[in-house]
């Protein structure tokens, strides 16, 4: 996100009632909103008090917000193919938005039993976009830089600066733990299956198919999942561990591998399954 320019001769209320009414600001406002219901939350589930009526609301809103923002992206890359004249795509083409499979588990997590695990991946999400958004926009908006020849960037305000290394230095860090919360999510709701726990099942095969779209589209996920095989390859080759449980280990990477190349979004998007860059 460029930073914008603002016209330092307007007021400041003026500047701000304009950029209260963009799209992109209500866009802003759904993730600081996830980010302090988030806080609530998590200082009621640290105080063992998550099932508190307030504790319930803030998570409800939070992916009340979260489906808002992704909602909001949604729509603006629909709005722009319709303008272009560009269609839509299939629905399977539009299911391989990325975009819209945050909006869809936002809702599925809305409407399901609370998982407070499920609230990380999005909280990590609008940490960055808030950071963006607020160094692209709001600080120019509500302190304009000095006028700049003409070619030359605006210069940017030392807590601009200090955004911008926070970003760079911990984006892709910050990404790789997305994708280890989002696979131990999966096995949180698988052992919530294995112990039939109401509705697992059917919230296990949603997220399925949800991360098996990320195992496809996130090099993030891919790398994570790289770095566990790895490591369970590491274990199953020590000496002390017993040839059947070597031989277990290599019977699941098969089974693994064959259900990963027979869901292979790729066979049934004609190729067209790209990854798709999140909003920022």
């Amino acid at each position: 996100m460029a930073p914008t320019q603002a016209n330092p001769s307007e007021p400041l209320t003026a500047r701000l009632m304009k950029l209260a009414q963009t799209l992109q600001f209500a866009w802003f406002c759904g993730h600081v909103t996830l980010l302090l219901c988030t806080l609530r939350y998590g200082l009621s589930y640290i105080t063992f008090n998550s099932v508190s009526r307030w504790s319930r609301f803030s998570y409800r809103t939070a992916f009340v917000a979260a489906a808002a923002t992704y909602g909001i992206v949604v729509f603006k890359g629909y709005r722009a193919r319709a303008k272009s004249g560009k269609g839509q795509g299939s629905p399977l083409q539009l299911l391989g938005d990325e975009n819209v499979q945050y909006l869809a588990m936002a809702l599925v997590w809305l409407f399901a039993r609370q998982v407070p695990l499920a609230l990380l991946p999005f909280t990590v999400y609008s940490i960055f976009h808030v950071a963006t958004y607020t160094r692209g926009i709001l600080l120019p908006t509500v302190q304009p830089p000095p006028p700049t020849p003409a070619g030359q960037k605006p210069k940017a305000s030392a807590l601009s600066d200090s955004i911008g290394r926070f970003v760079k230095d911990y984006y892709d860090a910050s990404m790789s733990v997305v994708a280890g919360l989002e696979i131990a999510l999966w096995l949180r709701i698988l052992g919530s299956a294995i112990l039939f726990q109401k509705g697992s099942w059917i919230l296990l095969a949603i997220y399925t198919v949800f991360v098996r779209a990320r195992i496809s589209q996130s090099t993030f996920v891919q790398g994570m999942l790289r770095q566990m095989g790895a490591r369970g390859d590491q274990l199953a080759n020590r000496q002390d561990v017993p040839p059947a449980a070597r031989g277990g280990w290599e019977q699941f990477k098969g089974l693994a591998a064959k259900a990963h190349d027979s869901t292979d979004p790729n066979r049934y998007m004609g190729n067209q399954a790209a990854p798709q860059k999140k909003a920022s």
